[in-house]
């Protein structure tokens, strides 16, 4: 099965609500420029992206990233203003256009069409992208849940009405678009709400079977197949391995603290970008009987230790360097990264893949 590093899934919800449907002149509507012809002729088997971008100087580069690795597919550089990309996608799947090597970024869920792309530098968040039918629906799926931020930031809670709407919302887009490549989204964003994993089996099976096929259909199923092997409420099954200096450390050592079991590597860019979050709540929880424990699927020691000291991450970790075959990853069934546990003092499973916002909000109720 195909191992999986998403960094599509890092996006904060407001970054989504903000790449709303736009008609007429708003506040958010990238500033005007001289006039720019682009070509509009579609690849016969492809898609083509012509971009109109304001506030870059000529020779700025530019990169359409894979959605799901964070690496470079195209690159290019501005010319007066635009650039052009050309390919092909198996399926509808997200990609990234990426300026000078660095955030903010564009998003857009592509497939072979003819699509334009209109931003300014100081507002990429708010391109207006149009000619894909593909991103029409996931800014439809991004609009319907606008309303429902607050459910999927630190303010919501797990009972709120708030947090029950914004499930019934993304339930429902499931059960209205099974045949949409967004649908899987739809799945993920119900799941960071919910620890039902029998209801998100319930929609994942609603799917076209060429959706479920699709990378974040895979992800999907993985997540399912994952939260059932490890489930919420069963104790976490020990486990060894040696630590930086080589001195080894088993999870049972750290019974009677809370503890999150965090599976990265230092070449996953969704893990990387995800380090900062991680290391907010620690520091803020650390004193509340809380701690990290990080399970690297890393080859390279160098690369590991470097990641750490970069990153600034101060807990325990550990690591076989076996990469996508180290012990403990295996042990848990672990086929995707980023990925974690949330155990509590017991060693029972009390959370799983909460990242973002979401873990900040379960440690908050947690540890008062």
């Amino acid at each position: 099965m195909k191992k999986l590093c998403f960094l599509i899934l890092m996006l904060p919800l407001l970054t989504f609500a903000q790449q709303k449907k736009t008609t007429g002149t708003t506040k958010n509507t990238p500033k005007k420029s001289s006039p720019v012809k682009v070509a509009e002729t579609k690849p016969v088997d492809g898609f083509i992206i012509n971009g109109v971008i304001n506030g870059f100087p000529d020779g700025t580069s530019v990169a359409l990233l894979n959605g799901q690795t964070g690496v470079p597919e195209i690159e290019s550089t501005l010319k007066k203003g635009t650039f052009v990309f050309k390919g092909k996608v198996e399926a509808p799947e997200f990609k990234i256009i990426l300026f000078n090597k660095q955030q903010p970024y564009i998003t857009v869920f592509l497939d072979n069409s003819a699509v334009k792309v209109k931003a300014s530098k100081d507002s990429l968040e708010n391109a207006l992208i149009t000619g894909s039918a593909s991103h029409a629906e996931y800014v439809d799926l991004v609009t319907s849940l606008a309303p429902y931020q607050a459910a999927f930031s630190e303010q919501g809670t797990s009972d709120s009405l708030l947090t029950i709407n914004a499930q019934a919302v993304a339930k429902n887009f499931v059960k209205q678009h099974s045949t949409s490549f967004i649908a899987p989204l739809a799945i993920i964003r119900y799941s960071q709400l919910s620890e039902d994993p029998g209801e998100a089996e319930t929609l994942f099976n609603m799917l076209a079977p060429n959706v479920k096929a699709s990378a974040m259909g895979n992800y999907v199923a993985q997540q399912i197949a994952e939260s059932k092997k490890n489930a919420i409420g069963t104790v976490l099954a020990d486990f060894t391995q040696t630590d930086t200096t080589g001195a080894p450390i088993s999870l049972s050592s750290y019974r009677g603290k809370y503890v999150l079991i965090d599976f990265w590597a230092s070449w996953c860019r969704p893990c990387r970008q995800e380090n900062p979050n991680v290391v907010a709540n620690y520091n803020r929880f650390k004193d509340k009987n809380f701690t990290v424990i990080g399970v690297s699927l890393d080859k390279a020691k160098s690369a590991w230790v470097e990641a750490i000291n970069m990153d600034g991450l101060t807990w325990g970790h550990v690591s076989d360097l076996q990469g996508w075959t180290n012990a403990v990853a295996q042990q848990f069934n672990v086929m995707s990264i980023p990925q974690n546990f949330l155990i509590d003092p017991n060693g029972k499973i009390i959370g799983k893949n909460l990242r973002g916002p979401a873990l900040e909000r379960k440690l908050a109720g947690l540890l008062k």
